[in-house]
């Protein structure tokens, strides 16, 4: 029976592909170029994926002052999964270009927190795949939509009020993105540069080695080593948008360590109001 809850390789998914209860959302996406994914997806994907847009089915937009990429609204989540014909009860795998950082680990992290159980990330995604020779197809599946209800674990879902409340409580917030942005020397793409204090620094390429996740040991102390003496339900996540930073979320889980928070908004929500305290320079 097939059980994944945080990682599956390429051949283990390849053995199950076809199964009942298995469904596989393809996640890929560019932050360059949003419809990218899309195209890639309509191009080759795995058989019988179907797609899942980062802007149009894991954000909403709607919302102002959350950031680049907005957590959805659970409604709008399980809509979208009852379109893709998803049920409580299935096996998910979530795949993207390569990491799970986009936006693979956006999708398990939204079906984690709404409840689901048995849903994985492709690790090393579309390239090993294609790399090992699997099979593709560009065939659109018709799935038959389900009913799925549910709402998200909002105790581990903060705001930008939420984090500097928990900071103030002696909380511990990680910053997944690249150590130059967390310092403040570059920003790509939000309007102002560092990070938010009292943050620490993991990027999130510290997970992974030749584009596949770390072994479970390995993750589990490369946290311990930023993390102290805290707890994972003393820890939240956050990047720039709320979408690496559950890259973070997977890795944790798959070395043992559940049930941290994720700031929603992340940088570009904390950025929204200029008010807030902007840091620069190491942790």
């Amino acid at each position: 029976m097939m059980d994944w809850t945080t990682l599956v390789s390429a051949e283990d998914l390849a053995a199950q592909l076809g199964r009942d209860g298995l469904v596989v959302i393809d996640a890929r996406a560019g932050l360059a170029d949003p419809d990218a994914g899309a195209a890639a997806y309509a191009q080759s994907h795995i058989p019988g994926a179907r797609y899942a847009h980062l802007d149009h089915d894991l954000s909403d937009h709607r919302k102002r002052n959350a950031g680049r990429h907005p957590w959805p609204e659970a409604a709008d989540f399980t809509a979208a999964l009852e379109r893709w014909g998803v049920s409580p009860e299935d096996q998910v795998v979530a795949y993207d270009h390569g990491d799970g950082a986009l936006a693979a680990a956006r999708l398990w992290a939204l079906l984690r927190l709404l409840g689901h159980r048995r849903v994985a990330v492709l690790d090393g995604g579309w390239q090993r795949w294609s790399e090992l020779g699997l099979p593709t197809d560009d065939a659109l599946p018709t799935p038959q939509p389900t009913r799925y209800p549910g709402s998200f674990d909002q105790n581990r879902l903060l705001d930008a009020d939420a984090v500097r409340a928990h900071l103030d409580a002696g909380g511990l917030l990680i910053d997944a993105r690249a150590a130059e942005r967390f310092r403040g020397e570059v920003e790509p793409l939000d309007r102002v540069a560092g990070h938010v204090p009292g943050a620490r620094n993991r990027p999130y390429a510290q997970n992974l080695q030749q584009g596949r996740f770390k072994p479970a040991a390995e993750l589990a102390e490369g946290f311990a080593a930023v993390m102290g003496d805290y707890l994972p339900q003393q820890t939240v996540m956050m990047c720039g948008s709320g979408v690496t930073a559950c890259h973070h979320l997977l890795a944790m889980e798959h070395a043992g360590l559940r049930g941290a928070g994720l700031f929603t908004g992340s940088w570009s929500g904390w950025v929204d109001d200029p008010s807030r305290p902007v840091a620069t320079g190491e942790a």
